[in-house]
């Protein structure tokens, strides 16, 4: 699996872009990507230096039409990757966003 197979997008809300001053980022990625994937994946593609990793598994949420009580359906089950870089690195792609 390469590098962008890994990574499959940023996670930008308003809890992340605070953990970006602290050097923290935090990916989308792929189910069956561990945690030195995900490492090798970041210090890659964007050439930075990663200190740690920590993997969490985001389980789908249980949906209900509006108006229609019957049918019910379930939001996609997820991975979540939140990168730790070395301090002095930054991610220039979450800078502009």
């Amino acid at each position: 699996m390469n590098s962008y197979e890994v990574l499959r997008r940023p996670v930008i809300t308003e809890k992340n872009t605070m953990l970006n001053t602290e050097g923290k980022y935090i990916f989308e990625v792929a189910q069956d990507a561990n945690k030195l994937d995900v490492k090798r994946a970041v210090e890659e593609v964007f050439k930075v230096e990663v200190a740690a990793v920590n993997v969490i598994n985001v389980r789908g949420k249980l949906k209900h039409s509006p108006g229609r009580r019957r049918t019910a359906g379930m939001t996609r089950s997820w991975k979540k990757a939140v990168v730790t870089l070395k301090p002095g690195s930054r991610i220039e792609l979450y800078e502009g966003v």
